[in-house]
């Protein structure tokens, strides 16, 4: 080790607290990005983990392949392995209770098909040759005839046909009938023999409508025919934006018609076959890796910035005693190789340690609300922690270079007699003489201290800036994800929907009947009836602007025409709904002046541009009034037109209400506006939608199943709710714990660069002190100072802040539409905070200060 070398070593040694402060924020830096990139890991593997749990592990389908496609798929370089299923079709279940499921639903697997897929055995084993099947455990307790294993079944299984249709039905198509009675038949029917061999549990992949129960078997690729069909469901070597792209260029090559693509497991990966997402989730991802840098740049700059600060005498001397340019810049670089070995190293272990802790207490809270069977555990690989250390040693070297390279230009004499550190020039220090009218003696010697040590103000002010641009970045990110999710979710807030098929009414009897079920806790009912209304066009959407622009005959007098569709919500849902949304409910309950709450925001998907987008359905007011008739009439002629007054304008809408498209309104009033608004041939029309919730979705369908009413539908969308609101929790609990801890980070660098600025000015504070100025006016030049602080920082940061969001916007408008708003809560608090945390931070510094004998102060050298 050369002597420069040995030198900055006891120096750092020498000046111990300021060393241990360099160290701690390099910690925290390594330690944050540690654990954001341990967070992202551990969330993926969770959300991967159950995704294969829910709908099998597997990434690319290649349907109705031949058995030489198949070979092809299989020798493809890129697969890793390929299960084979095939849906056989259906089977009547002799002695079937359940009117709504009248059918066996045949699948087969090959044997890697049952590794692959989730089929979960309760009794027995799984097939091993096409004669032997599983049997899934409902039938057994919804058929006259009781199953054991051993049992032999002679099957005439056919495929779905809807009357005057030549298009088959599967799985996903409900039962069709009308009037109690089947409207669809089975056809090219062929009989099959099997022997039971076990029971499995209901495969979470069968929709809770399917019109089967389902039976699994053996396919054997071997004896496969070449005329035969069957899906080919692959895992891939490895998982890589190139998959969609070598996927259709093997479908292409072997003349493969159809390729699916497992998107609820693959975006985990942080995959999509969309152009439009995949922009948006490289340019978000650059954006907030960016703010991360910058953020860990400024925390451990300013520690290295102000420790050269310190150290430029020390510099200085050794270049009078024939240190060159090139070994003081080493000296800097040495400095932080020795501070980024202690440091990286216990910041990357405070960071596993910080999130496996924050795992092990949130663990149980996450796996139930999130609905998982799997657990959250802390994923440490290779790449996270490669991630982690590059990013932290290019940080530190980044945050070195520049003041070694300022350290190396110092000459000798300017360091010994800090003439570059301080400038005493009147010009320099001069300040307007409205400070001291307006403010005192002691905001102008505070402005002035800060206007002397330029280097060290601008330092604590970058390290403010930075703070505020992080913490109101990650605010708006976190946002935009949210609303992004919300715009892109199907809305589904319920467990089961009830409706007849005929489109009548569901009497009051059945509904309490209904709702009265064990394990039913929520319920609503929405009575739906269909109007139109014109619309004036200065009023209508902005995309049917653009329609309008294109094609003037869609007006007719300079009105655009409307669907309304009017829901009826019972009294008591609509009391609650009324509250939640602002509006009077007495208002909306008075017949003689009809009023309804108006869902004037919508969102959709463009189909064309794959887009999601949020935007006004209609423009009005409340007080003002829509004009419902319909001219959709069979006589051509508009019916009686009623007047609608907007009680409330909203976004938020009732549980069970889906939203409506471009050109299209939902309004919601009560049952006796509704009756009000109806002529007869309106009240023969209205439909009922029964929704609920239910602790015990499967059991609460079945239940309602046995009360084998006429024409009684039951979709139990259980799964999609849960989907959904596994995704918002998931990306809540993300979200508000990056902003924790970019909050913490940011607090601890404020703090940091504060209290270390402080205490290299201890002399100053003595002379200061010397010179007569009371321990109330010292006070107050602090305050003064905190409040310069926060104005320049604010100053500087919000609209800085205001350009990342902006450009945030844009990397989100790339798949999703939606109108740009500035988090106004946010920027408040980070105004209240700023200005906190810097008194705070500069109150607890000079309470240290204060405390010091004045000659000793003066006399110091190192703190």
């Amino acid at each position: 080790m050369n002597i420069v070398n040995t030198l900055t070593i006891r120096h750092l040694k020498q000046n111990k607290r300021r060393t241990l402060v360099t160290i701690i924020g390099v910690i925290i830096s390594v330690a944050m990005v540690t654990a954001v990139a341990t967070l992202v890991f551990s969330f993926s593997d969770l959300m991967i983990r159950q995704a294969i749990a829910d709908t099998g592990e597997w990434h690319i389908q290649y349907q109705d392949v031949t058995k030489e496609q198949l070979a092809a798929i299989q020798g493809d370089d890129a697969t890793k392995t390929a299960a084979i299923t095939r849906d056989l079709g259906y089977a009547p279940l002799e002695g079937g209770q359940n009117p709504n499921k009248p059918y066996l639903f045949i699948k087969e697997y090959n044997a890697q098909g049952f590794a692959q897929f989730q089929i979960e055995l309760s009794k027995g084993r799984l097939p091993h040759t096409d004669k032997e099947v599983v049997i899934s455990e409902p039938v057994a307790t919804n058929a006259k005839v009781k199953y054991e294993i051993g049992d032999r079944l002679t099957l005439r299984i056919g495929e779905r046909f809807e009357q005057g249709s030549d298009q088959s039905m599967d799985q996903t198509q409900m039962l069709r009938r009308e009037d109690g009675k089947l409207t669809e038949t089975l056809q090219h029917i062929k009989a099959r023999d099997y022997t039971v061999v076990g029971f499995i549990k209901r495969p979470v992949w069968e929709p809770a409508w399917a019109p089967g129960y389902t039976i699994i078997s053996y396919v054997d690729e071997n004896i496969i025919g070449a005329n035969d069909r069957v899906d080919a469901s692959v895992v891939l070597q490895r998982v890589n934006p190139f998959l969609f792209a070598h996927a259709e260029e093997l479908a292409e090559k072997n003349h493969i018609e159809t390729v699916r693509y497992n998107n609820g497991l693959l975006r985990y990966y942080g995959l999509s076959k969309s152009e439009s997402s995949s922009n948006m989730m490289f340019s978000l991802s650059a954006i907030i890796m960016a703010v991360i840098m910058i953020g860990s740049v400024s925390l451990i700059y300013n520690a290295f910035a102000i420790s050269v600060s310190e150290r430029s005498r020390h510099l200085g001397m050794l270049a009078s005693v024939g240190a060159t340019k090139r070994q003081k810049r080493n000296s800097v670089l040495f400095e932080g190789v020795v501070i980024g070995l202690i440091s990286i190293p216990i910041g990357i272990l405070c960071g596993l340690a910080g999130i496996g802790i924050t795992f092990w207490f949130m663990n149980s809270m996450i796996q139930g609300a999130l609905w998982t069977s799997e657990k959250l555990r802390l994923v440490v690989t290779p790449l996270s922690l490669l991630i982690a250390c590059i990013v932290s040693m290019l940080t530190i070297f980044i945050s070195t270079y520049l003041p070694a390279i300022r350290a190396s230009k110092v000459s000798a004499m300017d360091a010994i007699r800090q003439t570059t550190e301080v400038k005493l020039t009147a010009k320099a220090v001069k300040t307007s003489r409205i400070i001291r009218k307006f403010f005192g003696i002691e905001a102008e010697i505070g402005l002035k201290n800060l206007k002397r040590n330029k280097r060290r103000y601008h330092t604590i002010v970058f390290s403010l800036v930075i703070s505020i641009v992080l913490f109101l970045t990650v605010s708006f990110f976190t946002a935009g994800m949210q609303q992004s999710l919300q715009l892109s979710r199907e809305g589904i807030n319920y467990d089961i929907e009830v409706m007849y098929s005929n489109g009548k009414r569901i009497d009051e009897r059945l509904i309490q009947s209904i709702a009265s079920l064990n394990g039913v806790t929520e319920f609503n009912v929405i009575h739906a009836l269909y109007k139109n209304a014109w619309v004036d066009e200065a009023f209508i959407a902005d995309e049917l602007h653009e329609k309008v622009k294109k094609d003037k005959s869609l007006l007719q007098d300079g009105k655009y025409p409307y669907d309304i569709t009017i829901h009826a919500l019972n009294d008591s849902s609509l009391q609650d709904y009324a509250r939640a949304v602002g509006a009077d409910y007495e208002q909306l309950t008075d017949p003689d002046h009809p009023a309804a709450i108006v869902m004037d925001t919508i969102h959709y998907k463009d189909m064309d541009t794959g887009k999601y987008i949020q935007t006004k359905a209609i423009y009005t007011k409340i007080g003002q009034s829509i004009e419902l008739t319909n001219f959709y009439k069979e006589n051509g002629e508009e019916s009686k037109a009623h007047k609608v007054i907007v009680a409330a304008l909203t976004d938020q809408a009732p549980m069970g209400l889906s939203p409506t498209g471009v050109g299209g309104v939902n309004i919601i009033v009560s049952e006796r506006v509704m009756n009000r608004l109806a002529d007869d041939e309106d009240l023969a029309n209205v439909q009922t939608f029964l929704h609920l919730k239910s602790t015990e979705p499967m059991k609460t369908q079945q239940e309602i199943e046995e009360m084998q009413e006429t024409n009684l539908n039951v979709f139990n969308v259980y799964q999609s709710r849960k989907s959904e609101e596994q995704n918002i929790l998931m990306m809540s609990v993300f979200s508000y714990g990056f902003i924790v801890l970019i909050s913490a980070i940011s607090i601890a660098n404020i703090f940091n660069t504060i209290s270390t600025g402080v205490a290299l000015r201890k002399r100053e504070f003595a002379m200061l002190k010397s010179v007569g100025m009371t321990p109330k006016g010292f006070a107050k030049m602090m305050n003064y100072e905190s409040v310069f602080y926060g104005v320049k920082s604010l100053l500087f940061g919000l609209p800085v802040s205001f350009v990342v969001m902006y450009l945030l916007y844009r990397a989100f408008s790339n798949k999703f539409s939606y109108g740009f708003a500035l988090p106004w809560m946010s920027i408040l608090s980070v105004i209240v905070a700023v200005f906190v945390i810097v008194g705070s931070a500069m109150l607890y510094s000079g309470a240290k200060v204060k405390k010091e004998n004045i000659i000793d102060a003066l006399k110091q050298e190192n703190i």
